[in-house]
């Protein structure tokens, strides 16, 4: 269940563009690359995941090199993505799945012309890709209107009070997804995890300076508890 209406998220989408501007769709990378890359960066940081990426690449700058080379010849050169080891063979695994259903080609343009929710189906079939990798690749390379949940938006919706806390981070893709307006799906998403990185972190959100504490239940709650004073925006 999401407890937050239309009007609500266009007004947190509003004050998030007045911080951090607008954000109009492009092609980040190629369905494939995306591919790989959101699986790097699974439990690590953009830092680790890029160098990690290049370093793939550099070594190996064909897909079907990689799909050819030797599990540890995969996990030595993605190391600092972290969790090498279980990484190495589920980048294989993905790619001899895509190069069997698609007549050996390693490509996922096919997708393009899916109806959004069979994609999203598609994408989960494959080994390690949940639904923030799955919605990632169909936002930031094809730009479908889906929204992927990162760490960063699981938790600045549960703050906000738009899922419940109990609410899994999987299950929490399917119900936003379906609230939020399609219009500022892609916008939305990357103001949240640049509001997610600057201001509602993890530890100590610095709600001082946060523009949506009249709109956040975290807040809310806390102003009651600790007699808090309101927003430095006048909120």
């Amino acid at each position: 269940m999401v407890r937050a209406d239309e009007a609500v998220i266009r007004e947190v989408d509003k004050r998030l563009v007045a911080l951090y501007g607008d954000k109009r769709w492009r092609q980040r990378a190629k369905p494939l690359d995306e591919l790989i890359l959101t699986v790097l960066s699974q439990h690590t940081n953009d830092v680790n995941r890029d160098k990690a990426y290049a370093e793939l690449r550099r070594r190996f700058p064909k897909w079907e090199q990689v799909l050819d080379a030797k599990v540890h010849q995969i996990a030595a050169a993605i190391r600092s993505a972290g969790l090498a080891n279980q990484k190495a063979p589920r980048i294989k695994a993905i790619l001899q799945k895509i190069a069997d259903a698609n007549n050996g080609k390693l490509d996922l343009a096919f997708l393009s012309t899916m109806p959004i929710q069979k994609a999203l189906a598609w994408l989960q079939r494959l080994p390690g890709v949940g639904p923030k990798t799955a919605a990632c690749v169909l936002l930031f390379s094809f730009g479908k209107p889906v929204f992927p949940v990162d760490t960063h938006i699981y938790r600045i919706t549960k703050r906000l009070g738009w899922i419940e806390e109990r609410v899994s981070e999987a299950k929490a893709n399917a119900l936003l997804d379906s609230v939020v307006p399609d219009d500022i799906k892609y916008r939305l998403h990357l103001n949240l995890i640049e509001h997610g990185r600057k201001v509602c972190k993890a530890q100590r959100p610095r709600c001082e300076i946060c523009p949506l504490t009249d709109l956040c239940a975290y807040f809310i709650k806390l102003s009651h508890l600790s007699d808090a004073p309101t927003s430095a925006f006048g909120n």
